[in-house]
This record gives structure tokens, sequence and C-alpha cells, in this order.
């Protein structure tokens, strides 16, 4: 199996890079399901980078209908250290213009119907989540951006909505009400996920479209997300490129060890298969069978 260090998750139209070498289309089963589809490898220059189309190519599959799990996991198998998000969101704010790009700090949870956890059936973990996106990867990206003259905002919150249709315009205001700046589908489970496999995460968030909470603007739809979207696939690129060669070669942000205080259960009591399907994420903290190796033992 080829390995990657960063992984790339988007959607339509950002399957690579150009410049990349020696590309492999790679197909991974996991113990959670098949990702959304195969994953697309390749080299820009020493860095293996992998790309995983969010809803498939094609765009089969809905934000409630990702496999979050799955493709985490398969990212995670890779090598993958490091995931840029390329999302398209909806904007609060006046000043968070369609086609500014944000690069969000926090979240806020309107989901309803998605898994959310690698862990529970006789296993208990409890990340620390209250900075759900790598400072390190964040300021990587926003400076990337800067230096490509794209107009970017070093920080923003998230409302993660359940989707698949768009809100209404009350709850458009409600959120605007919160102080929340944009809005999407698809931050989350990905991010908490991500964080639970300790792999840093942060986001190219496109503003689309301005939500609904402007009663004089036309609500938003699909073609006007899509119109965006393709005109600022090459800019997501182009930021991409110049992060990849701005990775830190060793983390010490604390994604990389997001485990270390969050195991809570019992060893002994794990059951066998928990630990056999979970020993990607948790076989570096398994002691035989009576303890936890902290990583800071």
């Amino acid at each position: 199996m080829p390995q990657a260090k960063i992984g790339v998750i988007g959607g339509t139209g950002l399957y690579q890079i150009e410049g990349l070498s020696g590309i492999e289309e790679v197909n991974i089963e996991t113990p959670f399901g098949k990702p959304s589809d195969s994953i697309i490898i390749g080299r820009l220059e020493k860095t293996g980078i992998a790309f995983l189309p969010r809803h498939g190519r094609g765009h089969r599959l809905s934000p409630t209908e990702v496999p979050y799990r799955a493709n985490i996991y398969a990212l995670k198998s890779l090598g993958v250290e490091h995931i840029i998000s390329v999302n398209s969101v909806g904007s609060f704010k006046k000043e968070l213009k369609p086609g500014d790009l944000v690069i969000p700090d926090q979240l806020i949870d309107r989901t309803r119907q998605r898994e959310s956890t690698f862990f529970g059936e006789g296993i208990v973990a409890h990340i620390p989540f209250a900075e759900p996106f790598c400072p390190v990867l964040s300021r990587i990206l926003v400076e990337a951006a800067k230096e490509i003259g794209a107009s970017v905002h070093p920080k923003g919150t998230y409302v993660v909505m359940e989707g698949p249709a768009f809100s209404t315009r009350a709850e458009s205001r409600l959120y605007r009400s919160w102080g929340a700046d944009i809005i999407g589908m698809t931050m989350l489970p990905e991010a908490k996920l991500a964080r639970e496999a300790e792999i840093c995460y942060a986001s190219i968030a496109c503003v689309s479209d301005y939500d609904s909470w402007q009663e004089k603007l036309e609500p938003v739809t699909v073609e006007m997300v899509l119109n965006i979207m393709h005109k600022y696939i090459d800019t997501a690129k182009n930021i991409i490129k110049l992060a990849v060669a701005r990775m830190p070669q060793k983390r010490d942000c604390d994604c990389a060890s997001a485990l270390k205080t969050a195991l809570i259960t019992d060893p002994k009591l794990i059951p066998p298969e928990q630990k056999k399907k979970l020993e990607l994420l948790i076989g570096k903290y398994l002691k035989g069978d009576d303890k936890w190796i902290l990583a800071a033992e």
C-alpha cells in the first residue's frame, strides 16, 4: 500500500494537483466500511498526498450519507498526519463575501444523524475538542492563501447543519444571532474523527453565498454553490501546493497525542474484537492487557 503524509478531502474537481508524480488509485476496506470512493495518491516532490472526494466522484453521497469514519480511518491507514479539508459554505456576515476564503477556528454542531466517534461498544474515549482545528496547519493555510493573493479570513465559527436542505430564513437568522460566521454540512463529524485519529485537521472554506438571512437576496441554490466552487478549485489547489512545502517534519501540536488523556476504559474490560478493530488508533497506547501507556510515559 502506498503511503501519504497529507490527505486532502474535497468535492467535485479536486482529485489531484498538477505536478504530482507516481499517481496511483487505491481501494481500501476499513472496519467501518468503504470510504466515499477510491483514493488517489501521488507525490509532490518528496511528499505523499492522498485525495479523497468526500461525496464520491459524480457527487453521489449526501452530507448525511458520507462514510466519515471509513474516510478518516482509510487516510490514517495510509500514514496521513495532516488533513486539508475543502468545503463550500454560506456566509452570515456581509464582509464574508462570495468568493472569499475562511480558515475556520471554531465549530457549532447541529447534526443529528451521524456516527461521530470511532469509540463505543466497550471502549470510551473523551478527546479534547475545545480547539477543533489544528492551529499549526490552519496558520500554514492562511499564510499560503495570502501569498497567492486570495481574500482570506484567518478565523471564523462554522455551523454544521444536517442538510441536505438549505437553511430556512429563521434558522439562518438564529445562527447569525449566535455570532456564527459561516454554515455548511460536512465539517462534522469529519474534524472530530480526525482528532480521535490524532490527525491534524484544518479547512479551506470557500464562501459561495449569503445563506438565506437577507430577504433582499435570492435564497441559496445549488447553482450558486457550484458556480463559485468551480471558479475556486484552482485557488484551493495552489494553496495546498504551497502548504505541502511548509508542513513541519515533526508535529509538536496537541493533535498528535489527542488520545493521551482521552482513553478511560480499563483495558482488561475492552472486548477483544474492539481492540482488534481499533488497533490502528489505540495500539501504541496498549501495554499488555492491564494498563494504558500514556504518551508522556
